[in-house]
């Protein structure tokens, strides 16, 4: 397998840029469990190793329950989540796979019994940014818990 380059040190600007508007989502109004799902529910689905590995030890790290971790990728037939958590499950799923229809009625009608509008705005900009770091990281193959000791993740206790 070739060596990818390196997307930070060659577009630095755009990188910090990106970064400064993923920071920025911390702020959003959306409990920061749910921010974290739905990162793993993406990253999941795009097949990203080094987003899922990543939100996988944040979440466990702030508190999230193993078993639920686990529960992710079934969590239509998982009873572990609230209504509000899968309708941003299901927002995020529509969001990342984007029907050719676009997004029906129905599932908007659906994430909005559970959201207010400028949630869905804040978690809609959450899941833009998650779906973006997962192709930069798949693009430039970023190696699962390579980045563990910058970000402080190894103490979740998942190595």
């Amino acid at each position: 397998m070739s060596q990818r380059i390196n997307y930070v040190q060659q577009s630095a600007e755009f990188y910090k840029k990106f970064s400064d508007f993923s920071l920025a989502l911390k702020s959003s109004v959306i409990e920061k469990s749910i921010h974290d799902l739905v990162q793993i529910r993406v990253s999941q689905i795009n097949g990203c190793a080094f987003c899922l590995d990543m939100h996988v030890k944040e979440a466990k790290i702030r508190g999230e329950s193993e078993l639920r971790l686990y529960h992710v990728a079934i969590w239509r037939e998982s009873n572990l989540f609230t209504s509000r958590e899968r309708a941003a499950f299901a927002w995020a799923e529509v969001l990342t796979k984007l029907p050719e229809g676009g997004v029906s009625d129905d599932t908007y009608q659906y994430v909005r019994g559970e959201f207010s509008e400028k949630e869905i705005s804040d978690l809609t900009f959450e899941i833009m940014a998650i779906n973006a770091w997962n192709r930069v990281a798949i693009a430039f193959r970023s190696v699962p818990g390579s980045a563990d000791k910058a970000f402080g993740l190894d103490k979740a206790g998942l190595s």
